[in-house]
């Protein structure tokens, strides 16, 4: 009896310790939104008084801009040499080069470096979204760096990152080791922390999946979704307090610093926290450590069901992984377009740029901010909602339901502000579509992720996982383009962009009813034979 109690609050510590990367995920994702319109006064509005500035910003833009999607560009590369046969996969990734290289370099690289609207809007966009460049990289480094330096060294290497990039983004000028200004390096900064990110988004499940014994690993690998929107909550609370009662002037010299400084807070604990826990017996066993591993397994699910774990975890590294298209391409499209749809119905926008949307429907900064709380809250009310009854009611009806409600509240939203009805309508739609999107989109979409993937080709997952991250990129860089083009706010009043993210919300739930199985209830071997069927 003393083991299993000792076996359970072990494991209970061992998971909240591996959730504070969950934590800092949600919170470095959502500690932009309460700095934007700061940033924008601090970086892009001084370009507009000095041509130089700005003319060497461009340049700068256009470098960083290439190496990104340069980086970008590789890593889908060596995805598609997985999908084809490699002559097939070499004449793909030539042709996207040649067409999308020709367009990029006529369309941007060419441009004189005059800072017109659209510029100054693109580079506002990328430097808030500039952190998703750095999920995607991580994301894919997530798998490598679990099977080099493991699972828990893989996320001390993500707490460094988070430390790395609180500290630079706060003080990009103080920091700035790079060849560039410091609107560059706040960006790169920026960047490091999207790699941690990107690394805690991957290693932080598995290694607490890895560490649960059986019986509660559904509970605690949902643990870790919830702490991603706790981080979330607990960043706007921090934004709050840190603007509140301040000046608009020293909140954009000094309040945007202490909402990126905050984070080294939570990131310096999950560094010292990580010290103190194992390695997963996976990755020991995987190494040859089968002593440490038995170890760590005996305490966490007693000596003799240690003994069965540690063959099963043996006996799972002989099993051999087939061709990722082995199951055809309909898997594989579905688990991609589930990936982009989560982000083109627009969840991001509203956690990245929720003050400035509420600034726009024409409250103060201190309200603003406080609106974010509630934002946050509802988001984590609902995300435990989906958590508590995504296993009875069904992922494709969470989905379904999901999908119509937020249509309803982004059109509803677009209208409001289109039509100049704004405060507490424009409020209560926003609130219903985040609800909405908690108890659906949200965590239904990680939990559809792994369900639909049969183990012969759980690779394919890392694709989908750095999809969402890059069309979570192109979300949030192109709303600054539609919701400030002068041209669409004059004729749309900024309803504009959420009509779009209406209609995605729209062909997301038809996607959804049309092409998704329900995977309640299914074993994974079931999911093989479906998707051998539909083959």
């Amino acid at each position: 009896m003393a083991t299993a109690k000792i076996s359970q609050k072990s494991v209970y510590l061992i998971t909240i310790v591996a959730s504070l990367g969950g934590l800092l995920f949600g919170y470095d994702t959502a500690v932009i939104s309460g700095a934007v319109g700061a940033l924008e006064a601090s970086f892009i509005t001084s370009l507009e008084n000095d041509t130089v500035l700005a003319e060497n910003s461009i340049f700068q833009f256009k470098v960083i801009l290439s190496i990104c999607i340069l980086a970008i560009g590789l890593l889908f590369a060596s995805f598609v040499l997985k999908f084809f046969k490699r002559s097939t996969a070499y004449i793909i990734i030539a042709g996207i080069l040649i067409l999308g290289g020709a367009i990029y370099y006529f369309q941007f690289l060419t441009l004189p470096g005059v800072l017109t609207e659209n510029l100054r809007n693109s580079i506002l966009g990328f430097m808030v979204s500039s952190a998703l460049v750095g999920c995607i990289i991580g994301a894919s480094m997530g798998d490598n760096a679990a099977n080099s330096i493991g699972r828990r060294n893989g996320l001390i290497l993500s707490a460094l990152l988070f430390l790395l990039s609180a500290c630079g983004s706060s003080y990009p000028e103080f920091m700035n080791i790079f060849p560039g200004n410091d609107l560059t390096s706040f960006i790169i900064y920026r960047i490091v922390g999207g790699i941690g990110v990107g690394l805690a988004s991957m290693l932080a499940p598995v290694y607490i999946a890895e560490m649960a014994p059986a019986g509660i690993r559904g509970k605690l690998v949902s643990f870790n979704q919830f702490a991603i929107v706790t981080g979330m909550l607990v960043v706007y609370f921090v934004n709050y307090f840190i603007v509140s009662g301040q000046t608009e002037d020293w909140i954009n010299q000094t309040g945007w610093r202490y909402m990126f400084l905050s984070e080294s807070i939570p990131a310096l604990l999950f560094l010292l926290f990580l010290f103190f826990v194992p390695k997963t017996p996976r990755f020991q066993t995987m190494k040859g450590n089968e002593k440490d591993a038995m170890k760590v397994l005996s305490k966490l699910n007693g000596p003799e069901r240690a003994s069965e774990i540690l063959a099963e975890i043996k006996a799972s590294f002989s099993r051999t992984k087939s061709h990722w298209l082995s199951f055809g391409w309909t898997v594989v499209i579905v688990g991609i377009v589930l990936s982009v749809f989560q982000q083109f119905v627009g969840i991001n926008v509203v956690l990245y740029y929720a003050p400035q949307i509420f600034e726009g429907m024409g409250m103060e900064t201190d309200a603003s901010m406080l609106q974010t709380i509630i934002v946050g809250a509802i988001n984590m009310l609902f995300t435990i909602l989906a958590i508590m009854t995504v296993d009875n009611f069904g992922r494709k009806k969470l989905m379904m339901i999901g999908s119509a409600v937020m249509a309803i509240s982004m059109i509803g939203l677009g209208f409001a502000l289109y039509l100049q009805v704004e405060g507490l309508p424009a409020l209560l739609l926003m609130l219903l579509y985040i609800a909405a999107f908690a108890m659906s989109w949200g965590p239904v979409t990680w939990v559809l992720l792994s369900e639909i993937f049969p183990n012969k080709i759980r690779g394919v997952m890392a694709v989908a996982v750095a999809v969402q991250w890059l069309a979570n990129l192109i979300v949030s860089w192109t709303f600054p383009m539609m919701d400030k083009n002068e041209a669409l706010v004059e004729t749309f009043n900024h309803g504009f962009s959420y009509w779009i993210y209406g209609v995605m919300a729209i062909l997301s739930g038809l996607f959804i009813w049309k092409f998704v199985p329900e995977t309640k209830g299914r074993t994974l071997e079931d999911m093989e034979s479906l998707w051998i069927r539909k083959k």
